[in-house]
Formats: structure tokens, sequence, C-alpha cells
């Protein structure tokens, strides 16, 4: 994890990459879960056997899976020594790029595109989240994250 001593050492940084996550396993007992948290059991998800025969040769991660584990990338990829509270703010420009196939091994990696004051006290960074399946050629899915970093 890289991790910077004040919000003004970014500044400098905008346009860079910052740096990336660990490698986590996305298995099928995510997926599960993910599905009957959300309510969203498409077979193309959960039916290993009929998603055999499907277009990806085997059960798929939902998008919104691997979007979800945005935060926890964030938790190993980066940090503020002097941020006290980071807030959600929400996503811009989110895409989809390739499959991720159950039992892959995601992180992301992340570019600094702006950072602006904001009311409270606090920097919106808005970051570049690019994540990658191990050995795949190109990202999963990019977004554009927006969080208040509060001092």
């Amino acid at each position: 994890m890289r991790i910077f001593d004040t919000l003004a050492d970014l500044q400098a940084l905008i346009g860079q990459p910052l740096g990336h996550s660990d490698w986590i396993t996305v298995d099928q007992a995510r997926v599960n879960a993910f599905a009957e948290a959300t309510e969203d059991r498409q077979w193309i998800h959960v039916d290993r056997e009929r998603a055999q025969a499907g277009p990806f040769g085997g059960p798929i991660v939902h998008g919104f899976l691997t979007l979800s584990l945005i935060p926890h990338f964030f938790e190993t990829g980066f940090a503020v020594a002097e941020t006290r509270m980071v807030v959600n703010y929400g996503l811009n420009k989110v895409r989809f790029t390739a499959p991720v196939p159950v039992g892959s091994r995601l992180r992301a990696g992340f570019r600094l595109l702006a950072m602006d004051d904001v009311a409270g006290g606090a920097k919106q960074l808005n970051i570049e989240v690019s994540v990658e399946r191990e050995g795949a050629a190109k990202p999963v899915c990019i977004a554009e994250s927006l969080a208040r970093h509060y001092r």
C-alpha cells in the first residue's frame, strides 16, 4: 500500500498513477452471496451447469459485484495519513469492458484525475479506477470514483 502524508502531497500527482491494490479471488461463494443480497440470480452468474453452455463457457461475476469491490481495493491501494474520514460521493463513467469468469483474481489500479476543494474543508478526489483480471490483456471495469477526504 502506498501512503501519502497529506492531501497536499497528491496535488502534484494529478494525471499520474497512485498505485495498485492487493489481488483478491472472486469465487462462486462470493458470487452467490452477492446474488442473494441483491436478488440478482441470473443464471449466467449462479447456475454453473447452464452457464457452461452459455456464451462465456462458465459462470461470470456480476458487473455490479466487481464495482462493489472498489472500496476494498482502495483499502489496500493507497491512503492519506492526515485523512480522518473518507466519504463516497459517487461514480462517473462506469464501464464493464470484459467479462470476469468466476474464480478470477482481480486488483485495481488508481490514477488521480482531479482534486477539488469542497465545503467543510474537504478535498474531493476524482480517481480513475481500473479493475484488472490477472492474465487478461485489458481491464474488466473502468470507473471514476469521487471521494471526499476530510482532515
